[in-house]
């Protein structure tokens, strides 16, 4: 897993995201969570298509904490299958990384 990495996260509302990232940032598993709203989802559940107003919870951490991370937000999430996906920060403002790091340590 890559030093850094951005975890994305969808909500039923902003009331679940804010929750959940009040949990995660004094916990020391993210730095950073960016709540953005008026998300328009489209999927399949259980065979049927769906179509849904979310948040999007945008998460800045190390890779390193992802497990913890990923089984604090299932444990809080709502969803029977919440998306908890991660991506690496290849690169980045080094302050900013050192900040994560600093945040998050």
């Amino acid at each position: 897993m890559e030093k850094h990495i951005v975890v994305c996260c969808t909500t039923p509302s902003r009331e679940v995201a804010v929750s959940i990232a009040e949990s995660l940032i004094p916990g020391r598993l993210a730095a950073c969570v960016n709540i953005v709203g008026g998300i328009h989802s489209m999927y399949t559940w259980k065979g049927e298509l769906c179509r849904e107003e979310e948040c999007l919870m945008i998460i800045k951490t190390r890779g390193e904490l992802f497990e913890r991370l990923r089984e604090r937000i299932a444990s809080l999430h709502p969803y029977e299958v919440p998306e908890i996906i991660a991506m690496p920060i290849v690169t980045g403002h080094a302050p900013y990384l050192e900040w994560i790091d600093e945040s998050t340590g």
